[in-house]
């Protein structure tokens, strides 16, 4: 069992960034693929980006890609989600989760889910 805590949600007017942080303990992070996902407030979750085990590889859902990166530190057990040029529409409390041995390249059910972290963003 990964226990996964999100950090860095807030309020930030559009076209701002913010950085989301998600540290991971009870396991090595670098066993997992990693992803962010979102729900907005009366809409169902959806995928934001994934990456793979060792850093090399993302993928991103097309409104995020140019504006949005995935990273992520194995040795300090942290996967980050850079935030630029954020709309409104990019309003939703954003979730890290994590796939043991997962594989990117295949469609994921998540195995491990934090608790989320609420990003609001005005126009």
């Amino acid at each position: 069992q990964v226990q996964l805590v999100e950090f860095g949600g807030g309020l930030v007017q559009a076209g701002g960034s913010l950085r989301l942080s998600c540290a991971a303990s009870g396991g090595a992070l670098s066993t997992y693929a990693m992803g962010w996902f979102r729900q907005a407030p009366g809409k169902e979750r959806e995928f934001v980006a994934t990456i793979n085990l060792s850093g090399a590889g993302t993928y991103y859902a097309d409104f995020v890609k140019g504006r949005f990166t995935i990273s992520r530190d194995n040795a300090k057990n942290t996967v980050y989600l850079q935030m630029n040029s954020l709309k409104p529409e990019d309003t939703a409390v954003y979730y890290c989760a994590a796939k043991k041995f997962g594989n990117i390249l295949t469609p994921m059910v998540m195995d491990y889910w934090g608790k989320g972290t609420s990003v609001t963003v005005s126009s």
